[in-house]
């Protein structure tokens, strides 16, 4: 519930990083990282931050068509894509920029989904990475099905690190009351499924806040389901990625899945084409910068010296370069053909598909044979 100023009550929930910087003991996680492993999710928090900026200026210059912002995000992103082992699979929503960046997808290729000249040109089997799903919630049931199959597979509970392999599928708070995740939810418990639920409760579902989607935390349905839920303070990347370590143990070693709830905020639109001021007050959204993901790291960083002035200098470097090359990237991207979505429908185009695609390039070209002609526009 929110109080007189619009800010949300405080909730209980894990937190090995507070707001401030202060490293604080939890009894059943533990963050097992070094100082250079906290700089390195700094610098993967900062560039995801850029990535997720630049994208929103390129909407808003019209070169992109949308764009779904992960502003505030970065810890729930960066933690969980840093605990996950080279076998393991993801399958995304459509906002999950910061573990596409730890897994090794190029950003450009996210701009390509965006911009409208692709869908998606990344290799799902190279990055452990699926493609975004637009459809809400879809993804879990993908995710789901595709655990199922590691654990035929014989890729779960053999003991062998380098072999057992889990699923993490992505979705938000607003999704947690589709069908699909509820349905995903039936059959991985009944199947005893290796998969991690990843819920980043951002508290927006667009316009409807999270009061509306549930009377109770969402971690908590997990018990309804058969398995074990946990919330986590979705700006502190460092409880992030001890709880998602453990949920991903604990389905690599054939004891089911487990429900996360990364509890965060959405401290920008939904999309560039939502207007949040509309129904979300000014107060809440300054009381959760705060809570800003990056800069509690940052504070633990300078307060313990665990880098030098160099460190943030450089990474500024780094960041406007990354910035300059997505920008020049996306202003060089060519227009695909049109004939082009009937060869990206199946692995092998089927008769039937080359069929409608000779008969579509067969329509374009009358265009052009009207033009000449000086017909058109009659």
């Amino acid at each position: 519930m929110s109080d007189a100023s619009g800010a949300r009550a405080e909730v209980e929930l894990v937190q090995l990083l507070t707001p401030e910087g202060e490293r604080v003991s939890h009894p059943d996680y533990t963050f097992h990282g070094t100082d250079a492993d906290i700089a390195g999710f700094y610098r993967d928090m900062v560039l995801t931050r850029r990535i997720d900026t630049e994208a929103t200026a390129l909407q808003r210059q019209g070169e992109l068509g949308i764009w779904a912002s992960c502003l505030g995000q970065e810890a729930a992103q960066v933690g969980s894509g840093r605990a996950m082992s080279d076998q393991d699979f993801v399958f995304p929503t459509y906002r999950e920029h910061g573990v596409a960046w730890c897994l090794g997808v190029d950003p450009v290729r996210l701009l390509g989904l965006f911009r409208g000249v692709d869908m998606g040109g990344w290799d799902p089997i190279a990055t452990g990475f699926a493609l975004y799903t637009i459809v809400i919630g879809a993804q879990t049931l993908h995710a789901t099905g595709y655990a199922m199959g590691l654990e035929r597979d014989g890729l779960v509970g053999t003991g062998d690190p380098a072999r057992d392999a889990a699923v993490i599928g992505y979705f938000g708070d607003g999704a947690i009351s589709q069908g699909d995740v509820n349905e995903a939810f039936v059959f991985a418990s009944s199947y005893n499924a290796p998969i991690v639920f990843f819920c980043q409760n951002n508290q927006w579902a667009i316009s409807e806040p999270i009061e509306r989607q549930s009377r109770i935390p969402l971690y908590q349905r997990a018990a309804g389901f058969g398995f074990p839920g946990v919330r986590v303070d979705g700006n502190d990347v460092l409880a992030v990625k001890a709880v998602t370590e453990e949920a991903l143990e604990r389905a690599r070693s054939g004891n089911g899945p487990t429900l996360i709830e990364a509890y965060t905020y959405r401290m920008g639109a939904h999309t560039t084409s939502d207007d949040p001021t509309k129904y979300r007050l000014a107060d809440e959204l300054e009381h959760w910068r705060l809570k800003d993901p990056i800069e509690r790291v940052r504070a633990y960083l300078v307060r313990h010296g665990a880098v030098d002035d160099a460190f943030f200098t450089d990474l500024e470097t780094e960041s406007d370069a990354l910035a300059a090359h997505l920008r020049q990237q996306c202003l060089e991207m060519p227009d695909p053909a049109a004939t082009e979505m009937f060869d990206w429908v199946y692995a092998e185009t089927t008769p039937y598909l080359k069929e409608q695609q000779a008969a579509f390039a067969a329509y374009q070209a009358s265009f052009e044979t009207e033009s000449a002609s000086g017909t058109g526009g009659h």
